[in-house]
């Protein structure tokens, strides 16, 4: 598993590792993705080009997750892949994959109203990166 989740009174968070940085940064978009809807099902027939800035490894992650969630919530996307061709302290570039959310073969789990800064952590840790991320829900 690449993500487990975290206990919090009134959000939800999770913890993703990953042995590089672009690892990391695609098992947040995985478990953000498995706490909205049920992924077991998508299939990676469209592109979806995403892209974040930010001024530091936590404010890149933060606004990376809300890209990914508009893609989620605004487009209607059930996506289930995340290429990162580019990802440097300030930047990250992704062709993520997926398809049109359909609520029968992508049922709904949580609505997720934003990726908070709440208790955030991204750290280099022994084998890898670490992160620890709390969900407004």
């Amino acid at each position: 598993m690449t993500f487990e989740l975290l206990e919090h009174p009134a959000d939800i968070g999770f913890r993703a590792r990953g042995a590089t940085l672009a690892e990391l940064f695609g098992n947040c978009a995985h478990a953000l993705v498995s706490i909205i809807l049920d992924p077991s099902g998508i299939e990676l027939v469209r592109p979806v080009p995403l892209q974040a800035v930010g001024g530091d490894y936590e404010s890149l992650l933060v606004n990376w997750l809300n890209e990914v969630l508009y893609a989620v919530d605004g487009l209607r996307m059930a996506l289930g892949a995340f290429e990162i061709s580019r990802l440097e302290e300030t930047r990250i570039e992704c062709l993520a994959r997926g398809e049109p959310r359909d609520p029968a073969r992508h049922p709904g789990k949580l609505v997720v109203k934003a990726v908070t800064y709440h208790q955030l952590k991204v750290a280099h840790a022994a084998g890898g990166w670490l992160a620890e991320v709390y969900l407004d829900i």
